[in-house]
């Protein structure tokens, strides 16, 4: 197989990045300080063919002009909001994502979260370890999640993933996106202010572009109300995140289930600060059978790229 000039922008996984060694020539941007980023991408700008990024860090247009062999970005990530579309498709760059492979994770953490919320796990958990279940009696009583109503922003892959375990605990489950699928199962709503009026657990499950930017927002928060719980799996800007942090302080949204955030990994202190979110650190991918799939998905569109085979998950 042809050498092919692999930039790697983040460590990101071992696996990978130990076959990325392996099988192609590989940079790796961290070994760079910070403010020297500039001269190593221009120190190996011609050697570079392919660039392995991730969902946090994509890849502007800045990055993109800086090289000018590029021919593909392989995004070790399903979002590709953070990759500069238009450009790539102005370059003639191809882009991969990761797709398929993660949905299971993701659909169980955002049934983990939902429960977690409900329950309160976490803060039982904390309640238990200061030794107040000794001192003070029992925890006080939480609410169930099974039976509630389950609304979802975005049925697909993941969507769906999660509409079919909301079925295992009897919760009926509607949703909201551009077009409805009439699926036999589920009830459509055609506006999330509508879909989030009718839930006890919202969950947001689409990607992130521009119509679902901030989809969240004042609105369909007070729909949803202060017994309602908010569980965000897809991206932190799908969210009005002040919005959602002033809701949860004044009661007016019952609580949450957070594992993406507006300015990652950065969280706002005041929602670290609330006993009723359950916040996780973008974690949704995050077990070894899954992101070892998501590695060899990367690996698969690269050499198929070298190849001049069909990628396998083309986006561009």
């Amino acid at each position: 197989m042809e050498s092919l000039g692999v930039l790697m922008l983040d460590p990101m996984d071992d696996y990978l990045k130990q076959e990325l060694g392996r099988r192609f020539q590989l940079l790796r941007l961290w070994d760079a300080p910070p403010d020297r980023h500039d001269d190593f991408l221009r120190a190996n700008a011609e050697s570079i063919r392919a660039v392995v990024t991730g969902g946090g860090s994509g890849a502007d247009a800045a990055l993109i002009d800086a090289l000018p062999g590029l021919e593909i970005i392989a995004s070790y990530s399903v979002g590709v909001d953070r990759v500069d579309l238009p450009r790539c498709r102005e370059r003639g760059i191809r882009v991969t994502n990761t797709p398929g492979v993660l949905t299971d994770d993701v659909a169980d953490l955002a049934v983990g979260l939902a429960i977690a919320a409900l329950r309160r796990i976490p803060q039982a958990d904390r309640y238990l370890r200061a030794g107040q279940w000794k001192d003070n009696g029992d925890y006080p009583l939480t609410t169930r999640f099974s039976g509630k109503r389950v609304g979802i922003i975005g049925l697909g892959r993941i969507g769906l993933a999660i509409a079919k375990r909301g079925e295992g605990f009897d919760c009926p489950v509607s949703y909201y996106q551009r077009r409805d699928l009439a699926h036999a199962n589920y009830t459509y709503y055609p506006t999330v202010v509508e879909l989030a009026r009718n839930s006890d657990v919202l969950v947001v499950a689409c990607s992130l572009n521009e119509q679902s930017r901030r989809i969240v927002d004042r609105e369909v928060i007070e729909a949803l109300g202060p017994r309602g719980v908010l569980v965000n799996i897809g991206r932190g800007g799908h969210v009005d995140e002040p919005e959602l942090v002033s809701a949860l302080v004044d009661g007016r949204l019952g609580g949450a289930g957070l594992d993406v955030y507006a300015d990652e990994p950065d969280v706002p202190e005041a929602l670290m600060a609330l006993d009723n979110v359950v916040l996780a650190p973008h974690m949704g991918s995050g077990s070894l059978e899954t992101r070892t799939a998501m590695a060899d998905l990367v690996l698969g569109n690269l050499e198929a790229h070298v190849l001049k085979k069909p990628l396998l998950t083309p986006v561009v």
